[in-house]
């Protein structure tokens, strides 16, 4: 919203300088955007007065010529049309700036003559768009002054208006605004809102058609007939106002109307009711109706917006634009005047259908005052009758105003329980007054009735966001927040968990990963899931149509993805959780990861694997034993899903209870999800691991370490084929749990020498004593238990 000093004074009786208007402006809300003061670009500009102007000996098209600038006689080299002798002028000396380009000017040579200066039009001075010829200045005009005085320049604001201050989008109400802010006093409105009596009765015809369903479309129509004006040019007061916000003048009869919508936020219209045929009818548009509208574009209209037309068709978009066929011209004697109200959601949609914004459009779909409509009309009579002359006729108006009165109960107590600022009750009272909004205080509480023009009134909050606005927010005082004395502890011991664990599962070398929630029901029952699932009603996508039973199928998708882009070789993992269903208890938190292609890149040194099922349990014992769990108490099983390979997985107890699932990905499901080469997983379920009994420490754990060697002891077992390796070294560990510190798997043979359907085993121990040296009588007790303990265990024999 622009708008000059000037025209802010006309309504506001203030001293404050342009700053503090500035400043003020922006402290209640008005954010000012810029403030452009063009006499400070005319710094060293002065006028002149052109004494002689003769042809220039070597050029047909310029002017060699003497101007007075007060001090001192200037030669001046000038190809303007209009430069002779006696005119008044813009003079730039050498040193000055031109606005237009940022040169600097310096004297210089044109065909041989010296130019000591310049003289100026209004294009490069940033003063309008005329560059046919150089400024005349008047005849009375005093020569060698700053150019800036004789001009009266006037600095021209631009404010941002929040969609909810449509009172602002006028002048006067800006004005309103910073009176009640105390930065002056609000003139009286000037040309004063009083009726002017009709001269004649006009006969105008006004229909008001519109069915119950959208007789809100346009509540209140007003019409007048002005009839014998004379539609030229604008006086020159209207004009450089107008020209100052970016307005191009037109005629004085549309110059009328920007200039009321400017000062007062009251959009109008005027028709030349010598091209308006028959009654004018506000009806709602028919399907396939056109209009040529003032931009000279063809608008198609449909049912939904309102419009003006009469017996011939559609002559306006009411609240919008109007159209070419009755807008007005020179040859303009007769004018209807159209003051009216449109609803603000139908203008809003109308604009964006026909994709005009106009400054009719921009403040009625923010709201208009309804008490505007026929001081709106007395005001463009007036103004049409001071420039244009003409005869009025009677008012003719349709439908009525709509109740805008409403009362606002307003709780003192509540500015401060609000917003924090402390306001007295007669505090409260002066500055809701000042927003014409006539306070009363009964019992305590205040009642408020908001003027017409404050249509963004409606409750309690409201009056509080006007006082802490007036009042200045400025003066609302900092308070730190409380602090307590010692941090509190924000995360849970899950929480703290499920991030160890994804740290450690990082120093492994696998990337982490946040994938979608949802997965494709053709892919769900393959990993546990039904093939309705947890469906979503509104899913993002055809094939993200269900929660996911398991992390595992994201991550063999991304791992695709990868392998399609040259990433063949890869580790991904992502702890989140997993949906076995929509009620309480059925979503699980899982740490989930996957490995794919080889264990590393290509090296002459040492030659990179295939990724197997040994490195999905090494990743899924690494994050039980980062979770703080006993790895050494924990039973493999081979029940793992049917997701995983049947003879390369497992699951991973603790007691009964499954922590984790590894194997590698069953051939089955790659094909299904189009994944190739080789791929292993594990899952975690991180809900499932017992939490640490002590509180975790800062300090490590005392060091206990031995000074006695060490000893190890191999042993081989001939057993079944169907025995588990765990079986036979969880024996061996419980033979002697205070010696023996180690049990590994070091040879797996079938074969020759080795018995039809059993195989053998061979186990290396670790002894470690701790507060002696063994004897060999001590070490071949130890043995001999072990021997007893895994035979025992695994139904199998000592290998000799």
């Amino acid at each position: 919203m622009k708008f000059t000093l000037s025209w802010l004074k006309d309504h506001l009786e203030t001293d404050a300088s342009l700053d503090e208007i500035g400043k003020t402006l922006t402290s209640i809300g008005l954010e000012v955007e810029s403030i452009t003061d063009p006499a400070a670009t005319l710094e060293g500009f002065i006028t002149g007065h052109v004494k002689t102007a003769e042809k220039h000996p070597d050029a047909d098209r310029l002017r060699l010529c003497t101007v007075d600038v007060g001090d001192k006689t200037l030669q001046i080299v000038c190809g303007a049309p209009n430069a002779r002798a006696g005119i008044k002028v813009a003079v730039a000396v050498p040193g000055c700036i031109v606005p237009a380009t940022g040169d600097v000017l310096k004297k210089g040579t044109v065909r041989g003559q010296e130019s000591q200066g310049m003289m100026c039009s209004s294009r490069e001075l940033c003063l309008g768009e005329d560059h046919d010829g150089i400024i005349e200045l008047p005849d009375d005009t005093a020569v060698g002054i700053p150019l800036a005085t004789a001009l009266d320049l006037d600095p021209v604001l631009d404010i941002s208006v929040t969609p909810n201050r449509a009172d602002c989008l006028g002048i006067r109400g800006i004005a309103r605004d910073l009176a009640a802010a105390g930065l002056g006093t609000l003139k009286a409105d000037t040309p004063a809102v009083t009726a002017v009596p009709a001269a004649f009765t006009s006969g105008l015809s006004i229909i008001r058609d519109l069915p119950e369903e959208t007789s809100t479309a346009c509540p209140y129509f007003a019409g007048r007939l002005i009839r014998g004006v004379r539609n030229g040019e604008s006086p020159a007061w209207l004009k450089n106002r107008l020209q100052a916000i970016g307005l191009r003048p037109i005629s004085a009869l549309v110059d009328v109307t920007n200039y009321l919508t400017f000062g007062w936020n009251r959009p109008l219209h005027v028709f030349d009711a010598g091209r308006v045929s028959g009654p004018l009818t506000v009806r709602m548009a028919k399907d396939g109706e056109t209009l040529l509208a003032l931009n000279n574009r063809m608008c198609n209209l449909d049912t939904s917006m309102v419009v003006i037309a009469d017996a011939k068709g559609v002559q306006s978009v009411g609240g919008v634009i109007g159209g070419m066929e009755s807008g007005c011209t020179a040859n303009t004697t007769d004018v209807i005047i159209e003051a009216a109200l449109f609803d603000p959601a139908r203008i809003a949609a109308t604009g964006r259908r026909l994709n005009i914004v106009s400054d009719a459009r921009y403040r009625f779909e923010r709201g208009i005052d309804p008490a505007s409509v026929m001081e709106g009309m007395e005001r463009a009579t007036r103004l049409i009758m001071d420039l244009c002359g003409g005869e009025p006729g009677d008012v003719v108006t349709v439908g009525t105003v709509p109740s805008w009165q409403k009362s606002i109960t307003l709780r003192p107590e509540r500015v401060e329980k609000l917003v924090g600022m402390t306001v007295g009750i007669d505090r409260m009272l002066t500055l809701l007054d000042r927003l014409g909004c006539t306070p009363e205080l009964e019992n305590g509480v205040i009642r408020a009735t908001p003027p017409s023009w404050r249509v963004d009134l409606e409750a309690e909050h409201d009056l509080v966001e006007e006082i802490a606005r007036l009042h200045g927010y400025d003066s609302l005082e900092a308070i730190p927040l409380p602090r307590k004395s010692m941090p509190v502890r924000i995360l849970s011991p899950r929480q703290k968990i499920t991030r160890l664990v994804a740290r450690t599962l990082a120093s492994r070398g696998l990337h982490e990963t946040v994938t979608w929630s949802f997965m494709s029901s053709d892919h769900a029952p393959a990993f546990g899931g039904s093939q309705d699932g947890v469906r979503l009603a509104n899913p993002i996508s055809a094939d993200l149509d269900v929660m996911r039973p398991s992390i595992l199928p994201n991550l063999i998708a991304a791992a695709s993805r990868n392998a399609a882009r040259g990433i063949a070789d890869l580790g991904l993992f992502e702890t989140g959780p997993q949906f076995q269903g929509d009620m309480p208890g059925q979503q699980k938190l899982m740490a989930t990861g996957l490995r794919t292609g080889k264990t590393g890149p290509r090296h002459w040194d040492a030659r990179p694997r295939t990724v197997d099922v040994f490195d999905a349990r090494a990743d899924a014992l690494a994050v039980l034993e980062a979770a703080g769990v006993a790895t050494v108490n924990l039973q493999i099983t081979a029940d793992a899903p049917a997701w995983y390979h049947p003879g390369r997985s497992g699951s991973l107890r603790l007691g009964p209870t499954i922590v984790a699932t590894f194997g590698e990905i069953h051939p089955r499901v790659q094909r299904m999800m189009d994944a190739k080469g080789t791929m292993v997983g594990f899952e975690v379920f991180l809900e499932a691991l017992p939490l640490p009994r002590n509180k975790p420490g800062k300090a490590r754990p005392l060091l206990k370490a031995s000074p006695f060697q060490p000893l190890e002891r191999d042993f081989a077992f001939v057993v079944g084929k169907d025995v588990c390796a765990d079986t036979m070294l969880r024996a061996a560990r419980s033979a002697d749990k205070a010696l023996i510190t180690a049990v590994s798997v070091f040879d797996v043979y079938e074969g020759p020498n080795v018995p039809e359907g059993q195989k053998s085993i061979a186990l290396s121990a670790t002894l470690q004593p701790m507060d002696r040296t063994l004897t060999d009588e001590d070490i071949d007790g130890v043995c001999r238990k072990i021997v007893a303990a895994v035979e025992k265990a695994s139904g199998g024999t000592q290998r000799a």
